[in-house]
């Protein structure tokens, strides 16, 4: 028995409608799908474009922080703190682009200074004193730094006659604010206020620095010749390692790519390149003065490394350092304040001593000669 396909066929030789996609259908289905293809390649290519400016947003944010770091305002003064009669001063900035306010602290005068001095007024003194005390305040801080504490030591020098200039740096300034530019700007502040000390009639001058301050003050030690001491307390050199290691302890955010980024943007914000600031001239320098060195070693934002690294290049006789054990940021008075003004104090005695050697023999010289 035959079986016949021909009734599957259909008559004429022609195709079953449905049986087959005709050539208009499937063309439609392609169509379609290039256009879901395209239409899913736009949205991640924007999902990516955002995600993108999200980012940069981000690190922009994070930069525009670090030049414009939040400081608490001003809380007392060096008379309702410690009873210290100070005269309001300010002045530009060497490089004129910012303006300087600050606290000039006249030196007391008492039984072991000049017998000269004992007994004249705050205006005699700050005309005869001729030892002066700038204090270089960190980043994130004004010139009071509580936690220092700013107004003790400023009390200290002042037994120790000596007088004492505290300022804000223009991150700080309650009246000419100005970005942070990582000692750039700041060291032509803090020239300004070793020029300001030496119109009042200073010889000797020491700059006492802390945290950035202290990284500050050596950038300024490179342009003059007028810094006759240092005190640097909790060095910090910004470094882009060292700004990096200060961002991971707010955010944890990966070296690459936030570090590139927030260091290309910075100088929107601060007008300053981070290539600008001379960290490797200052990590090999060998200043001329002395310079007395104090870090902790438990400092987690400047890394005592860079501490000795620095300590160890001086070459200087009266220079040294002091490494304290357990000792955190900024707060070595406070772990070990009877040794911090004891070897404090020394330094200061002996660059003192110093200081008058030289002069007695160019005094010498000048008689001879």
């Amino acid at each position: 028995m035959s079986t016949s396909i021909a009734p599957l066929l259909p008559a004429g030789g022609s195709l079953t409608p449905g049986l087959f996609p005709s050539p208009e259908s499937s063309s439609g289905k392609l169509a379609s799908r290039s256009r879901r293809m395209h239409a899913a390649i736009a949205i991640c290519s924007a999902l990516i474009a955002m995600l993108m400016f999200a980012v940069l947003v981000f690190h922009g944010y994070v930069a525009w922080v670090i030049a414009h770091p939040y400081v608490a305002p001003l809380t007392s003064n060096p008379m309702e703190a410690k009873g210290l009669a100070y005269q309001d001063v300010s002045f530009p900035s060497a490089s004129g682009r910012t303006t300087v306010h600050g606290w000039f602290v006249p030196a007391a005068a008492g039984a072991g200074d000049d017998p000269q001095l004992a007994g004249a007024s705050s205006t005699d003194l700050a005309q005869t004193t001729t030892r002066t005390v700038i204090f270089s305040h960190g980043y994130g801080a004004n010139r009071e730094e509580t936690w220092v504490p700013m107004y003790d030591l400023a009390a200290l020098l002042h037994r120790l006659h000596y007088n004492v200039l505290m300022f804000d740096y223009g991150y700080a300034s309650s009246v000419d604010r100005s970005p942070a530019t990582g000692g750039f700007e700041e060291s032509q502040q803090l020239l300004a206020a070793v020029n300001y000390a030496r119109s009042q009639g200073t010889d000797e001058l020491v700059v006492w620095g802390f945290s950035m301050g202290a990284g500050t003050a050596l950038q300024a030690a490179l342009q003059t010749d007028q810094i006759d001491a240092m005190i640097l307390d909790s060095l910090f050199l910004p470094t882009p390692e060292a700004l990096y290691g200060n961002v991971r302890q707010y955010l944890d955010l990966p070296k690459f790519p936030s570090l590139p980024l927030i260091q290309w943007m910075l100088p929107f914000f601060t007008g300053t390149n981070f290539n600008h600031i001379p960290s490797g001239q200052v990590l090999s320098t060998s200043y001329e003065m002395p310079i007395f060195v104090m870090h902790g070693t438990e400092d987690v934002k400047a890394p005592v490394a860079t501490a000795e690294l620095i300590a160890g290049t001086q070459s200087n006789s009266l220079s040294r350092e002091w490494i304290v054990e357990g000792g955190k940021h900024e707060l070595l008075f406070q772990t070990r304040p009877k040794e911090y003004i004891g070897r404090a104090a020394l330094f200061l005695s002996q660059v003192d001593a110093a200081f008058k050697t030289k002069q007695a023999e160019q005094l010498l010289a000048q008689s001879a000669s």
